[in-house]
């Protein structure tokens, strides 16, 4: 590949034993310059660039993966292949891209659907359909927002309700 005679500058004598540094330092004395009061110091590598347009700290199950059981989780997952089995993302965000098909029981902080996804959805915060979203199942939350064009079957509970009033209604007898 490389050899040394072929990174040494023009007008130097090449001499047996001394090492000429790489291109990539800077060495005025390699050069043919002056020596400098500080050794070189070597130049550090570009930082890696993410080709992902994902967030930081978002994994991603993509299009040709397809996932068979429990997926669980703390940060945010965007799915754009096949999950069938249970989602809980303990304070994560869920995102179905367009292309996602999910059959699962989804527990997550924010569900966001673009696909779809059959079973039921908990979205402790919010659940968002956008217009190419396809919902078959039952859907819990606090916000539900549905845009046009989205298809929505099943069984909807949205809002909050005070947990005294849900535990006193259930908490009633046959023996009474």
């Amino acid at each position: 590949m490389w050899k040394k005679e072929d990174v040494k500058p023009q007008g130097s004598p090449e001499k047996p034993g001394t090492h000429v540094n790489p291109p990539t330092h800077t060495n005025p004395v390699a050069f043919g310059g002056t020596p400098a009061s500080n050794p070189p110091q070597p130049v550090a590598p570009p930082a890696p660039v993410l080709a992902s347009s994902a967030p930081r700290g978002t994994a991603s199950i993509g299009q040709g993966i397809k996932i068979k059981g429990e997926v669980t989780g703390s940060e945010d997952l965007f799915v754009d292949g096949v999950v069938d089995g249970k989602l809980n993302l303990a304070n994560g965000s869920l995102t179905i891209g367009p292309n996602g098909n999910v059959k699962a029981d989804v527990n997550a902080r924010e569900v966001i659907v673009r696909g779809r996804i059959e079973g039921k959805v908990t979205g402790r915060d919010k659940v968002l359909l956008h217009g190419t979203a396809q919902v078959t199942g039952e859907v819990s939350t606090d916000r539900l927002a549905i845009e046009e064009g989205a298809l929505l079957r099943g069984k909807v509970e949205a809002g909050r309700l005070a947990s005294k009033e849900v535990v006193a209604a259930n908490s009633g007898s046959a023996a009474d």
